[in-house]
């Protein structure tokens, strides 16, 4: 008899924390939807995660689009059901200082850094709620306690998505649902510290934690 397995979705899907959280959660039993601008992309991170267990879907999308966002969650729930586990890892990387940035740019990069997350979350809440548990787990900063000139958009937009973990926490806490930031307290780089298959560590220890023991934040520094 096929056991189904738990679906975990992580939107902004790439080869660094992305890759390595998909693998993770394959390692913990989930089927994985992976979801990023260019789904053709995604198509080099499946052997890994394969490896690891998990069937594969990829699927394409701008985070900062909410309707074709939209669109693409439903076809992940269509092809693979209802994710138990959502990871937003999606970020616009604008640099450039406050002085010199311009309110089109900061107003699309806050619609990947932060809004995006919250479609997420919406579309996916009812089912999360009906089933009484679930995961969400988004990829902070520490711009978002110590922001940086020259990432003044992405500063902002840390801040913001910390801000919003914390509240959705306050509201989906007592439906049994996780939320949780990872705050990654310096720049990815493969063989350091910050070496991404590390990191993902601390995604799938906040999985791990029961109701009544749930942490908002887990700074990774």
């Amino acid at each position: 008899m096929n056991t189904v397995r738990p679906v975990c979705l992580i939107v902004g899907a790439g080869p660094g924390i992305g890759q390595a959280v998909a693998v993770a959660f394959a390692r913990e039993g989930c089927d994985v939807a992976l979801l990023s601008r260019q789904a053709e992309k995604l198509e080099v991170l499946r052997p890994a995660i394969e490896k690891a267990g998990a069937r594969v879907r990829c699927y394409s999308a701008d985070a900062g689009d909410e309707s074709a966002l939209r669109g693409r969650l439903a076809e992940v729930c269509r092809d693979l059901g209802d994710p138990e586990v959502l990871i937003y890892n999606a970020a616009a990387l604008t640099t450039g200082k406050p002085t010199a940035l311009d309110s089109t740019t900061l107003a699309k990069d806050f619609q990947v850094n932060v809004t995006g997350a919250l479609v997420c979350v919406q579309a996916l809440a009812p089912a999360l709620r009906a089933r009484g548990r679930g995961t969400v787990l988004l990829t902070g900063g520490g711009f978002a306690y110590e922001p940086a000139a020259n990432y003044a958009s992405l500063s902002l937009g840390k801040a913001a998505l910390r801000n919003l973990t914390y509240s959705l926490a306050q509201e989906l806490g007592a439906s049994g649902i996780h939320v949780a930031t990872v705050t990654v307290y310096g720049f990815v780089q493969p063989g350091t510290h910050f070496d991404p298959a590390r990191i993902a560590e601390a995604y799938v220890h906040l999985h791990r934690q029961p109701p009544g023991r749930f942490q908002t934040e887990l700074v990774y520094k």
